[in-house]
């Protein structure tokens, strides 16, 4: 590495490290970093062994060069200077094989350490509880995934061999040098701070400059993730914004572009005067050197070896002045990784888990009183991308509710907006855990039963239906892997999309979109309800599976639905009151207590709540 690059090197460290301030480095998190590190120690300690081997070889190399320079002096024999030619040849031979293993063992390291991380940071948030997705920014939890785990990686793949082999290339070069003339050895160090001082300076210059071209790169990553999609497209154009959009994404755009052109050429001119600090250190060394030299004191061929040397002078001695930017980086990269780690998931596996009863199952909760976790529960501040996480929280939302429902039997939830019906439907399928009391199916509290076994024996459809943006065929299998085509097919037929399905081009290897947008909002819900028919659970939830359809999408997802609940015990949320006329019982939920319960006539007759909403609701559609 010659000495310019190795200074700027070091700058564009600085400029990298995002402004973070230093830290102290923890045994614990050593010894976690060392976890991860373990099923690599074999590969490790090659590494480093290569690395210390490849720095020895790098200041041999000098060496041979000044010895070959005095033997053409001395005129010494042909086969000397052609030996000397080979030992040097076979040198750089060596260099270049080791080099390629080096290389080879770093990318199975880095890579493997890259894997280990990223699935156990995967399997971990899958764990985590809705609330966590609801506040958390997707884009932060990616980033996770990939900046940071990646920057945690380099603490091995390249830090690590970096300060191993820096370290014993520079000890002995200093030796040799030395050795050879301390005169010089001396005045060549004098000269470090001038070469290293301006990559700081530079260096910290850069990362303003970078930290400010981040944050513009990311809010207009952020614009593009929000406007790009169909949603956000779709209020664009309705509010008629495009050209506000547009200016404001150029602003940014442009900030980026004129940071760009002032860092290129604060680069051009740092690279510049290292240059022109290079040259006056390798004249330094001729000069000095050649003086010694016509006095008798130094060989011709030592002036060789120190020019050459100096280079493996000031690159290892410049890379280590980085080594705490490029240490405080790895570490800050590993306690984001373990931050997310080091969150534990609301919903916690039993340890003995108890089985459900076959046939069909019932639903009971008894008692149930529930408050949303506060955030410090289930997120972080550095993933919502706030200062201080909101302390809000903790607040009861339910209270007492207690009903049963029987297998294969129908109870409908009803009631006014933020009354609870959707909250009692996400505690049985156990998205949450209640705070007191108990959800039982078959008899059996859900937070005794294996998720698999829960997620077998129910099944939900929300009011969003939401899909993947995958095709139809992966969208259904996300039900029953193991499904064959027959029983694909089987499932739309119940779900009336068959015929819609056959005049797609695809088929079913048709791709649906981004969360199914190129179905209507009508397709889309049965889709989902063809892929509930797939799973066959015993208990079917429907949290107000054809609130935003149409007449017409509504009777062909009604029909679907009958489908899906024939034989069933069946949960429904309904606010469109006629569609649940139907049910065994129905629950009027206000302020988190169940208030009235019976089925439809007798609640209509005793002209309570229910009676209420189901005039309201048929006056505003009379109207």
């Amino acid at each position: 590495m010659s000495m310019e690059m190795a200074a700027w090197t070091s700058a564009w460290r600085a400029a990298h490290m995002d402004g973070q301030q230093p830290r102290t480095f923890s045994r614990a998190t050593a010894r976690r970093i060392l976890g991860f590190a373990r099923p690599h120690r074999r590969a490790l300690v090659a590494f480093l062994i290569l690395s210390v081997v490849l720095a020895l070889l790098t200041v041999a190399t000098p060496l041979l060069a000044g010895y070959v320079v005095d033997a053409i002096i001395e005129k010494r024999s042909t086969g000397v200077v052609v030996g000397l030619a080979v030992v040097i040849a076979g040198i750089a031979v060596a260099e270049a094989v080791l080099g390629v293993v080096n290389r080879l063992l770093s990318a199975r390291i880095g890579e493997g350490l890259i894997f280990h991380l990223r699935t156990a940071v995967f399997d971990h948030v899958q764990r985590m509880p809705v609330a966590f997705f609801t506040r958390t920014r997707t884009g932060a939890l990616v980033s996770r995934l990939n900046n940071d785990v990646i920057g945690a990686q380099r603490a091995f793949s390249t830090v690590l061999s970096g300060v191993v082999a820096n370290t014993v290339t520079l000890l002995l070069t200093v030796v040799v040098m030395a050795r050879l003339s301390w005169q010089v050895t001396v005045l060549a160090l004098i000269l470090l701070p001038a070469f290293v001082l301006p990559a700081r300076h530079v260096g910290r210059r850069l990362a303003s400059m970078q930290r400010e071209a981040a944050a513009h790169n990311a809010a207009m990553t952020n614009q593009m993730t929000e406007r790009f999609s169909a949603p956000g497209a779709t209020l664009v154009k309705l509010f008629g914004r495009p050209h506000v959009e547009s200016a404001e994404f150029a602003a940014r755009a442009g900030r980026v572009r004129d940071i760009g052109v002032k860092s290129a050429m604060a680069q051009w001119i740092f690279i510049s005067a290292l240059t022109l600090v290079s040259a006056l250190a390798l004249a330094l060394v001729y000069g000095l050197g050649g003086y010694f030299a016509l006095r008798g004191d130094l060989e011709a061929g030592a002036v060789v070896t120190l020019a050459l040397l100096l280079t493996r002078l000031y690159a290892p001695l410049t890379a280590l002045a980085s080594a705490r930017v490029d240490i405080m980086s790895a570490l800050v990269s590993f306690e984001r990784v373990f931050e997310v780690l080091d969150l534990p998931p609301l919903i916690a596996e039993p340890e003995d888990p108890k089985p459900l009863p076959d046939g069909p199952l019932s639903v009971e909760l008894s008692d149930v009183h529930f408050a949303y976790p506060a955030a410090d529960k289930v997120s972080l501040a550095s993933l919502e991308e706030v200062a201080v996480l909101d302390t809000r929280g903790g607040v009861e939302v339910l209270h007492g509710v207690s009903f049963t429902v029987e297998p294969g039997a129908m109870v409908a939830l009803v009631g006014s907006s933020g009354a609870g019906k959707s909250t009692i439907a996400s505690l049985i399928p156990r998205l949450y855990d209640v705070d007191s009391g108990a959800v039982r199916i078959g008899g059996v509290d859900v937070r005794d039963v294996a998720s698999a076994d829960l997620r077998a024996a129910l099944g939900m459809v929300t009011q969003d239906g939401h899909l993947f943006h995958e095709s139809i065929r992966a969208n259904l299998l996300l039900a029953r892997p193991e499904a064959s085509e027959d029983e694909l097919w089987e499932a739309l037929e119940r779900a009336r999309l068959t015929d819609l399905i056959r005049a797609l081009p695809d088929g079913l290897d048709t791709v649906v979109g981004e969360r199914g947008y190129r179905l209507s909002g009508g397709e889309r819900q049965r889709l989902t309800i063809a892929r509930l028919l797939l799973a066959q659970p015993c208990i079917v939830i429907l949290d107000e599976a054809t609130a935003h359809l149409d007449s017409t999408s509504e009777a062909a997802v009604q029909a679907a639905l009958g489908e899906a609940l024939a034989g069933r015990t069946a949960i429904v949320i309904a606010h469109r009151l006629s569609t649940i006329r139907a049910a065994d019982e129905i629950l009027v939920v206000e302020d988190g207590r169940v208030v009235e319960r019976g089925p439809h006539a007798r609640l209509l007759a005793a002209g309570g709540r229910y009676a209420e909403l189901y005039r309201t609701q048929f006056a505003d559609q009379a109207a």
